[in-house]
């Protein structure tokens, strides 16, 4: 048990330093596709297991819905990784991560803002 948090709090450190990396050369100010294109640059070349716009089928009631969430990141195959660029985050941010851990059915996410002057993350778990 103690070995599997510290892979995940090493995963988690190493996405969030690849996020600082590209903030300090980007800066603020780009859309979020182009945070997330830089993103999948920086995790092939730090060798981090990830999955892009993982698609996930939405339910309600056991019903599936025809619409499906796409995760921006799925890191390790564990974490959720959401990207904004945006003033701040809010509380409706949070929720919106909770309902997509929920969706996805994975425990931990990672919503980052990279429309700051510096970089903004909060962990949010299921």
């Amino acid at each position: 048990m103690k070995d599997a948090v510290q892979v995940k709090l090493f995963v988690i450190n190493s996405i969030i330093g690849c996020c600082m990396a590209v903030h300090k050369i980007l800066g603020k100010g780009f859309s979020k596709i182009v945070y997330k294109d830089v993103l999948q640059l920086e995790f092939i070349s730090h060798i981090i297991s990830f999955e892009r716009e993982r698609e996930f089928d939405m339910t309600y009631k056991e019903q599936l819905l025809p619409h499906k969430y796409f995760a921006d990141f799925v890191v390790a195959n564990k974490i959720i990784l959401e990207i904004k660029s945006i003033e701040a985050l809010t509380d409706a941010h949070i929720k919106q991560t909770l309902n997509y851990l929920a969706a996805s059915k994975c425990r931990l996410g990672l919503l980052v803002n990279f429309g700051e002057d510096s970089l903004k993350y909060k962990r949010v778990v299921l």
